[in-house]
């Protein structure tokens, strides 16, 4: 039933309204439908978020106005910048403090400004240090392959390609915590046979994840075209039927050098990424399915 909250505060005089308005719609609070019925006027600044905190059983350690930002150390900069124009510089020192570090895991600033009012405006900005902070909660993958049985589907042609992909896969579970012992590399023939070889293999359940591994190059034909869609297909439609996360690290390229900077050499190596990304989808399942369990 709630919508949204407001909090109103007096200005005392109209040269602080102006003043203030202008910083804060600067700093990028959205310009809202405001009044002026003639004995008075109101501002609407617009933010994404609002929220109601109440304490009790000691004196709240900040101010009564909290605005959550991004990039704290350039809003305090800009505050710092209207304030020269405001005030005079031994008052700054007084009234905008830096940013420092809280018990909440955030840094915070705080400024008080003239509103007209003997006590003033003392507003907190502040930035948290928690990188999923804001983010809705959801079920994530840990990037950990300790206990992991992976199988490892490879194909011969392109091997200039493929064995670069091949060890950036080990690569990445062996840094992730897994068992070279809980790792079984298949190779096959070309790309054409990744898909059957990655079927049969997830059809044991002894594997946690498949990491297909191939490349195409496109040549003067419409053979590149055919093999890649049947492929994709049928390593997508493996996937489906057995439920086992089959990560998908097969290269379709237009020449052997780009094929080469996506082996290591430029662009990454996407060996390493279907590798983390099988990592993180067992992860997931496990998650999932922990969950399930414990309702």
């Amino acid at each position: 039933m709630i919508k949204g909250i407001t909090l109103v505060r007096e200005v005392a005089s109209a040269d602080a309204h102006e003043s203030l308005g202008r910083l804060l719609l600067s700093l990028g609070f959205e310009q809202g439908k405001g009044w002026d019925d003639g004995t008075g006027r109101g501002t609407a600044l617009l933010a994404p978020l609002g929220n109601l905190e109440l304490v009790s059983g000691r004196a709240p350690a900040v101010p009564p106005i909290l605005i959550e930002v991004f990039g704290l150390d350039a809003v305090h900069r800009a505050v710092h910048q209207w304030m020269l124009s405001n005030y005079r510089s031994e008052e700054i020192e007084t009234l905008l403090s830096g940013p420092e570090l809280t018990h909440w895991n955030s840094r915070l600033f705080t400024v008080k400004l003239s509103d007209g009012t003997s006590e003033g405006l003392t507003i907190g900005f502040w930035q948290s240090e928690n990188p999923l902070h804001g983010k809705p909660a959801a079920i994530e993958g840990d990037l950990s392959a300790a206990g992991m049985r992976i199988a490892i589907v490879t194909a011969r042609w392109n091997a200039v390609i493929t064995d670069r992909l091949l060890q950036g896969s080990l690569d990445a579970i062996l840094r992730s915590g897994g068992s070279r012992a809980d790792v079984e590399i298949v190779r096959v023939p070309g790309a054409w046979e990744v898909p059957s070889a990655a079927r049969t293999l997830a059809e044991t359940k002894r594997f946690d994840a498949i990491i297909t591994i191939g490349c195409l190059i496109r040549g003067e034909t419409a053979h590149y075209e055919a093999i890649y869609n049947e492929v994709a297909r049928g390593i997508g439609q493996s996937q489906q039927d057995t439920g086992i996360p089959h990560a998908f690290g097969v290269l379709t390229c237009e020449t052997l050098e780009q094929a080469l900077d996506r082996a290591g050499i430029k662009a990454g190596n996407k060996g390493f990424e279907a590798a983390v990304a099988a990592i993180e989808m067992v992860s997931i399942q496990r998650k999932i399915k922990a969950s399930e369990d414990g309702k």
